[in-house]
């Protein structure tokens, strides 16, 4: 018959994958049936109970316990015995190294250190990453179940501070070409990722590596960083980051599926890094294959496929020397679409949301603030004249151009306007000549912007054919006559009036760029002993925490000793 045995061990503590590896070892053992070493926290000895091997009440959370199942007593005491031996046998090599027992003293011992990998128990990981960004530096957090209070204090301190927090629960990093936590081998290239996904950051900047390419860094951020809660803190702060690196001329984003209002404002600033952006928002649909500098990829073979021929073009194109933002700052004024048709309308809305903020509509859209008052504009606003609020009691917009060509006075005469965007929708039913009476609106229009010292651009989407009663080539020709710049395309139009509109102001200088991403790698472990083993056979300098629990694990003396701090 059965029988189960167990130790407990006062205030011994190992790391989870150490307690792995003792189990599997003690698994092995001849005639041991069944075996669990555990930091024994409730939910540890709750799962040995559920895996009938006993229920234990006298270890508390910052002891170690060992429980055997085999075929007899004697098997069970013998496997206990062997506990030590197993212990020693393995082949960590910190194990023969000095450890520093805090990461004060480890700074003292690696003043160099600019990073701290953290993988202790989530319980205790927020205390950890704290005191490194008390030390200025940043934090790699593999650890999970970190609260989102605690994560979210940990992101507004690092921006704060020009650092950066990557998690909790980060799997996945490059840093100046040495690998954190899960990362795949790759060689130091120019391509930049930020990565919400961690096995979505493996297999891009494996792609990449596959292709020949390489990577300057890829910066893991967690998977809630993209949540509305978080507010993509760690993603945009990256983006900055990237867009600053000399080296980086390529910069890559992915995430699993983000809050609708979070995407958008990584789009926005994706857009005012200057540089070559690839999305991968997995979920997300973007408007378009192509809008400005952004580049929507359907997948992650794709993004990094994206990435190697973006890379390859500007391998050959010298204009930006630098690798920064060349995009003139300063606004153009605000842009006022007036629109016949809805979809054309929602098109240019999808579209422009990724340039322009905030974006006024009365199409309803993630990312585009409601029009409190559909008569009078404000910022940049696109209307779709075609909804029943202006339409009861008229004709609609694409048979009658009135009521289109008084708004078009009315938004002229805004001082701070310098664009209009409209559409001129052809086909059956619709003004047999719109032209005619839209090019002399046009030319008044541009006279009274004239009177405030303001040239107005004018752009039109025209959507029709040759075989169409109105005939497309006379109606483009007769807007350019007035000088309207004409498109047959919704998101080639908005892409110009995006590039025309944006304020894109060159990111400020921040010294920690210069010194986390010019200097070798060089790190402080916390946590897991797998992690400072890779580290160092990639050549990395690092030292490794002999991290204990603080106060034997006893939450009242930790929040004593919290306070002491």
């Amino acid at each position: 018959m059965a029988v189960t045995r167990h130790e407990v061990r006062p205030g011994s503590y190992y790391d989870s994958v150490v307690l792995m590896q003792l189990q599997r070892a003690l698994v092995e053992l001849p005639d041991v049936l069944d075996a669990g070493v555990v930091m024994a926290t409730p939910a540890n000895k709750e799962l040995l109970a559920a895996s009938d091997l006993g229920v234990i009440s006298s270890a508390g959370p910052d002891d170690l316990l060992i429980v055997v199942k085999a075929v007899n007593e004697v098997v069970a005491e013998s496997a206990l015995s062997q506990l030590d031996e197993l212990i020693a046998k393995r082949r960590s090599s910190v194990t023969h190294q000095f450890r520093p027992r805090s990461l004060e003293s480890a700074v003292e011992q690696l003043p160099s250190a600019q990073w701290v990998l953290v993988s202790v128990p989530g319980r205790y990981a927020a205390d950890v990453a704290k005191s490194a960004l008390r030390l200025n530096l940043n934090v790699f957090l593999f650890s999970d179940n970190v609260s989102l209070s605690d994560e979210l204090e940990l992101k507004n301190e690092a921006r704060d501070k020009g650092l950066l927090v990557m998690g909790p629960d980060c799997g996945t990093a490059i840093i100046d070409g040495i690998g954190l936590g899960f990362a795949n081998r790759v060689n130091k290239g120019q391509i930049g990722i930020v990565g919400a996904s961690g096995t979505g950051l493996q297999a891009i900047t494996s792609e990449i590596a596959n292709r020949g390419y390489g990577i300057t860094q890829a910066i893991g951020t967690g998977g809630r960083d993209l949540s509305g809660d978080i507010g993509a803190i760690t993603t945009l702060s990256g983006l900055k980051m990237l867009a600053q690196d000399n080296e980086t001329k390529v910069i890559v984003i992915v995430s699993k599926p983000p809050e609708p209002e979070v995407a958008i404002k990584i789009l926005q600033a994706a857009r005012r890094t200057g540089k070559p952006v690839v999305v991968n928002f997995i979920g997300y649909s973007p408007p378009a294959r192509q809008l400005g500098n952004l580049h929507f990829a359907i997948n992650l073979t794709d993004a990094g496929r994206l990435a190697v021929e973006i890379q390859k073009t500007s391998d050959s194109d010298s204009s930006d020397s630098t690798g920064k933002s060349q995009i003139a700052g300063g606004s153009r004024g605000y842009i006022r679409g007036l629109f016949s048709g809805g979809t054309l309308a929602y098109e240019a809305v999808m579209a422009l949301r990724t340039f322009l903020s905030p974006l006024y509509s009365n199409v309803s859209a993630d990312g585009v603030e409601p029009m409190l008052d559909l008569f009078t504009s404000r910022g940049h606003a696109i209307i779709d004249l075609g909804e029943d609020e202006f339409t009861q009691g008229r004709l609609h917009p694409m048979m009658d151009n009135e009521l289109r060509i008084r708004r078009l006075f009315q938004e002229a005469q805004d001082p701070d306007i310098t664009t209009i965007l409209f559409d001129v929708v052809l086909g059956e039913g619709a003004h047999i000549d719109p032209v005619s009476e839209l090019a002399p609106a046009i030319v008044e229009a541009r006279q009274l912007a004239r009177g405030n010292n303001r040239e107005l651009d004018v752009i039109a989407i025209v959507v029709g054919t040759e075989d169409d009663p109105q005939g497309i080539e006379n109606q483009i020709q007769g807007l350019r006559a007035v000088g309207v710049t004409v498109y047959t395309d919704t998101i080639e139009a908005a892409n110009d009036v995006g590039q025309k509109l944006t304020s894109n102001h060159a990111n400020k200088s921040d010294p920690n760029l210069d010194e986390m991403f010019s200097a070798a790698f060089s790190g402080i472990n916390v946590g897991l002993e797998i992690f400072y083993d890779s580290l160092v056979e990639q050549g990395a300098e690092v030292i490794h925490v002999d991290w204990r629990p603080p106060a034997g694990g006893n939450e009242s003396l930790m929040s004593l000793l919290a306070k002491m701090k």
